[in-house]
């Protein structure tokens, strides 16, 4: 095999940054849009006292959480994550989660992360309390934003939340990422790691500390480069980050802050192997090095550049606490692939017999919009807390079919490569076969339409459209102090959501189609929490969940596909939390019923279907223990009983006889279990932490299950302390990913477009990384 060292010509651009900056973070729980509560300090301390529970737990229950919670520190995250990790791999250990990267931690976008049963796209991810996600589907591309070493902290809230609670998804839950505060000195800190796979990262971050002139403001720039092959065969990254965040106080009770984020990723990419080439080549099997073949990693790869910015402003003004910020994120995608890769799909272009067909996708967004909150504190009654969230979203995407053997050459009628092949057995969206062209390669044909460039007989569905999205989300809730300890909660915020369609070719149907939706709805909640001693709180909760169809559910010739009504949930939880330093506990029930599922059939000489069926239930339990022994030792255990199945009568519109009420739903887990230990103390730190993921179900009707697994994980590491000198803070760290070196299969990637044949994920197999970090003060 060749290296498979990828390489990119493109240089990161410094980001534009401005002191206009504010305050620091609000309790963890930010997805809400409701952070107004107080104004912290700008600057971050090193953490002294790690001899409890508290500060040793990998994941945390807060006494003041209204939802089930886990909390996951910046100190847990620094001890215990690769620098090339993301959100996806943070969060992996937490209960009912499940989360592997087939190619290495953070090194190719993350393929399969549910929650509860719940797969991306039916949850919240945000960024300081700003929600951010794909135009088509509500889905999140992990590798194309924030860096591990710019976090602060992340946190899973469980449920829908409260009505302040904002995003596209408030389905099941939400990823909170929050960026961390400056340092509180004027610090250089320069950082390098090594491991695995060739994985390389370089970086530095420049902390301004205490500026006394501007009134105390403070922030820093932080810039990396990280470069691997991957587990994965030929599937590397080369990625380039950098992120920057000032925070200045503009007078005695308002703090601004500025935030700006660009990143840049080149990566090739696989879309799982068959169980053929798993035998045949093993679990590594990713990408090949023949260029005559589509799955040639020469034709398979992403580039991407996103940004994130925005400038808030938090102030106290007597019993008024305000928060807003002003924000815009982008995501451009060029992306080459084959036409099928690891597939059946023969050779075969307009240009020639036996040249590679693929395409070429272009997906680029971009978003506008505030979050604003406000809370009134009314003496001893309690809090009223109002606010919105508004978002303007721009999406132009294309997907033409390509001759990759000559570079990427543009298909001049469009034409399923399939019938320059001499087969006609690939079904179109129509329910109909793809035939032979009139046309045979080489010869001259009359000026292509849009439709014929961009895939009208595409097996893989073409593509060319311009959509735009409108969010519009206000809220109120009260806090009501009923009784000492007692605070209960109601809201209600109200959803609408607008997208306007103008297709040239329809991702499905390869027609030209235009359509607009909108969609809303008042979605209460209520929750009632107590804090029954200073140590032991419980809570109980009731909120409806709302999202409008995706893009992808309107892309059908059937005219019934256009009357399709918002998918919803209603959620129950209670749980109870307590806290000292030798003991951090919780646990929770849930029950959230899932109704207007939308559903897809195959139906011949109609294409795709896309109905309102019934729903889904998913129920359960889950705890989460952290018991601090003494000597720095700590021992850790969570763990989830889960289940996730569709509702009898769910699919009373089936005709096919394939339907699926009261069996499984695919990809959700029936329980997880994590449990380890954790040294901390005198500068060293260890951990010793095992994740094991139930069995799973990859299609519909408890059909193909896939096995349970379990991932060994270990870390250990030293910061020099204060006596150090010159290399106080300095610290150096090793993380070993599956001790056990399991690569068993993990989960189902979907199917090869031609025959149909599944396609899976293993787990990588037993992988390191070194991380040095010395602080220059």
């Amino acid at each position: 095999m060749p290296a498979r060292t990828v390489r990119s010509s493109h240089a990161i651009h410094l980001a534009v940054l401005c002191a206009l900056a504010g305050a620091g973070s609000a309790h963890a729980a930010d997805s809400d849009a409701d952070t107004t509560s107080s104004l912290p300090t700008v600057l971050v301390q090193a953490q002294s006292d790690t001899d409890s529970a508290i500060t040793q737990a990998p994941t945390l229950t807060p006494l003041d959480a209204t939802q089930p919670t886990a909390v996951i520190s910046q100190h847990f995250i620094e001890n215990n994550m690769p620098l090339t990790s993301n959100f996806s791999e943070i969060v992996a250990l937490s209960p009912s989660v499940q989360s592997v990267s087939p190619n290495g931690p953070g090194l190719m976008e993350n393929q399969v992360l549910s929650i509860r049963g719940f797969v991306d796209g039916q949850y919240n991810v945000t960024f300081d309390g700003i929600p951010f996600q794909d135009s088509n589907d509500f889905t999140h591309h992990s590798t194309s934003y924030f860096m591990t070493h710019d976090l602060g902290g992340v946190e899973v809230d469980y449920g829908p939340g409260t009505a302040a609670t904002i995003g596209n998804a408030t389905f099941c839950c939400s990823i909170d990422n929050q960026s961390k505060a400056p340092d509180a000195q004027t610090t250089l800190t320069p950082y390098v790691s090594f491991g695995s796979f060739h994985t390389q990262v370089y970086g530095a971050e420049f902390d301004t500390g205490k500026i006394d002139k501007w009134g105390g403001a403070a922030g820093y720039v932080d810039a990396e480069s990280a470069s691997s092959d991957g587990y994965l065969t030929n599937m590397g990254q080369l990625r380039k980050n950098i992120f920057s965040k000032f925070e200045v106080p503009v007078a005695d009770n308002t703090v601004m802050t500025f935030v700006a984020m660009y990143n840049q990723v080149h990566q090739t990419v696989g879309v799982g192997a068959t169980a053929a080439q798993i035998a045949q080549y093993g679990p590594t099997w990713g990408l090949s090095s023949d260029p005559t073949s589509q799955d040639y990693y020469g034709y398979n790869y992403d580039q991407i550049h996103t940004d994130f910015e925005y400038i808030g402003i938090k102030s106290q003004l007597g019993n008024w606490s305000l928060d807003n910020k002003v924000y815009t994120n982008a995501y451009y995608h060029t992306g080459h692939n084959g036409e099928d890769p690891n597939g059946e799909t023969p050779n075969g272009t307009y240009f020639g017999a036996n040249d590679v067909p693929g395409q070429l996708l272009t997906n680029n967004y971009r978003s506008w919009g505030d979050t604003f909150s406000a809370t009134y504190t009314v003496g001893t009654f309690g809090d009223v807390k109002t606010g919105v969230w508004a978002d303007r979203q721009s999406n132009e995407r294309g997907l033409p079919e390509v001759d990759e053997t000559l570079g990427g050459a543009i298909n001049p009628n469009g034409a399923n490569w399939l019938t320059y092949a001499g087969s006609s057995t690939c079904s179109l969206s129509d329910g109909s076969t793809a035939s032979t062209m009139p046309a045979t390669p080489g010869s001259t044909i009359a000026q292509p339409t849009a439709a014929e460039i961009f895939g009208a007989y595409s097996c893989n569905g073409g593509r060319l459209l311009s959509q735009k999205l409108i969010t519009l989300q206000p809220y109120l809730m009260v806090d009501w102090n009923v009784l000492p300890g007692l605070t209960l909660s109601p809201g209600i915020r109200y959803d609408h959501f607008e997208r306007d369609v103008n297709a040239l070719v329809n991702v499905d149907t390869s027609t030209a189609q235009v359509y607009d939706n909108t969609y809303s709805a008042a979605l209460p909640s209520f929750l009632a929490h107590y804090s029954i001693t200073t140590n032991w709180a419980a809570y109980l909760q009731a909120a409806k969940g709302f999202m409008a169809p995706n893009e992808k559910d309107f892309n059908s010739n059937v005219p019934n596909s256009s009357n399709l009504q918002p998918q919803e949930t209603w959620s129950y939880q209670a749980g109870s939390s307590w806290q000292d330093r030798q003991l951090s506990v919780s646990g929770d029930i849930y029950y959230i019923h899932f109704s207007n599922e939308i559903f897809h059939e195959n139906i011949s000489g109609q294409g795709t279907i896309y109905t309102n069926g019934g729903g889904t239930n998913y129920k359960g339990i889950e705890f989460n223990a952290t018991y601090y022994v003494g000597m720095g030792l700590s021992l850790y255990a969570n763990g989830s009983i889960n289940r996730a199945k569709v509702i009898e009568d769910a699919q009373t519109n089936c005709t096919t006889g394939n339907c699926t009420g009261g069996l499984w739903v695919p990809n959700a887990p029936n329980a997880t279990l994590a449990y380890g230990v954790i040294y901390d103390q005198h500068g060293f730190y260890a951990s010793l932490l095992n994740k094991r993921v139930g069995h799973t179900y990859y299609a519909a009707g408890e059909q193909d299950a896939i096995g349970s697994y379990s991932i060994l994980n270990a870390a250990l590491g030293y910061t020099f302390g204060d006596n150090a000198g010159r290399f106080r803070g300095a610290s150096v760290k090793v993380d070993i990913n599956n001790l056990a070196n399991n690569t068993g299969i993990f989960a189902y990637a979907g199917a090869t477009a031609y025959l149909g044949t599944a396609l899976y994920w293993t787990i990588p197999e037993r992988n390191f990384d070194v991380t040095l970090s010395v602080p220059i003060r």
